[in-house]
């Protein structure tokens, strides 16, 4: 699966009672689909996903994806603490068509994460699982800093295509870039434009009866008309092991470092914003694309960095999204802080 460009990661929406408010995520999803994100990752940490149950879990992924436009690739977050439960949830995913798990190093047993304990954990679950795996290194919610050394030996696995990292550090990703920049490289499908082709592309079916284009039955020789659905153009391309970013602030040289794109919380609430900063490196404006990600960067700091998922959601209420509640223990941002996300939303509207 190809995975370049900018991909919102999505918040969960609750009611007050906090039961999850599907519709709201139904609606976030579609509007999501109309932007020019290349995809969107569900219940990653911005999605509370730590927060929701088993049952919830399948429900949103369910939801989201029957919500998504299928040109939208959809990675599922399914970390969980144990191999079985990791692997049960990526089979979820794959009924469901997302294109890419996405999998934490587990957090619980922390003190007993020796490098052959992640290793074994991570093969093991990409051995299983029928979907690609993302590593996720974030550091600031699972105490376990993923080493380069570990990630390029990982990246030797068939099923293992990248890893997002939250690190926040340049250095970190430009580190793992380097470290798998001789990774064996695989071959994805691809459209005539290079852009991901996705498994919900991949699953549509011929149109319905009573639907679609259909050939006259005046034409026909003889026989019932016919409904078909056009076939869908694609290309082959090779790509190495895809490092992608977890920071809005840092996008810009996380690309120039060897980044293939970026999985950003900011993105859930300012999609053009993040996207304008990708794209702008893509024309090989640097100017530009240094402007573009200053404008964003104190933005991103404050919002994701200090005030976190609760941030994230006000803010998303703010641009024309669902935000709402976090679910407890999480707290919602203060009046003052809800001014202050306001005053820095201002410029940046979606």
């Amino acid at each position: 699966m190809l995975l370049e460009g900018i991909f919102a990661a999505v918040t969960t929406p609750f009611y007050s009672d906090e039961r999850v408010y599907f519709r709201k995520l139904e609606a976030n999803m579609a509007r999501y689909s109309r932007s020019l994100l290349a995809g969107m990752v569900v219940l990653g940490s911005t999605g509370e996903a730590s927060l929701l149950n088993d049952s919830e879990t399948r429900d949103v992924l369910r939801v989201a994806a029957e919500a998504t436009a299928p040109e939208k690739v959809l990675v599922a977050g399914v970390g969980r603490e144990s191999v079985s439960g990791t692997v049960e949830l990526a089979e979820v995913a794959a009924m469901l068509h997302y294109d890419v798990v996405l999998v934490r190093t587990p957090m619980y047993y922390a003190g007993q994460m020796s490098t052959p304990a992640v290793l074994n954990y991570f093969r093991s679950v990409a051995d299983r699982s029928p979907l690609p795996v993302l590593l996720y290194n974030i550091p600031k919610c699972v105490p376990y800093q993923m080493p380069a050394d570990l990630v390029a030996e990982l990246a030797g696995h068939p099923n293992i295509i990248g890893i997002k990292d939250s690190s926040g550090n340049v250095e970190v990703t430009s580190g793992y870039v380097a470290a798998t920049r001789t990774s064996s490289r695989r071959t994805v499908t691809v459209t005539p434009i290079f852009e991901a082709v996705t498994a919900r592309m991949l699953a549509q079916k011929a149109p319905d009866s009573g639907s679609g284009a259909f050939v006259s039955a005046a034409s026909l020789s003889g026989g019932a008309a016919l409904a078909t659905a056009p076939a869908i153009k694609t290309r082959s391309r090779e790509v190495g092991f895809q490092v992608l970013s977890g920071s809005a602030s840092a996008t810009l040289q996380s690309l120039e470092a060897g980044a293939s794109g970026a999985i950003l919380a900011l993105a859930a609430c300012a999609p053009q914003a993040c996207h304008e900063v990708y794209q702008a490196w893509k024309d090989h404006d640097l100017a530009l694309a240094d402007e573009k990600q200053s404008r964003i960067a104190a933005v991103n700091k404050r919002i994701v960095g200090e005030l976190g998922v609760s941030g994230v959601k006000y803010a998303c209420d703010f641009n024309g999204y669902y935000g709402g509640r976090p679910r407890a223990p999480l707290l919602s941002v203060s009046a003052d802080e809800r001014k202050e996300i306001e005053s820095l939303l201002a410029e940046i509207r979606n």
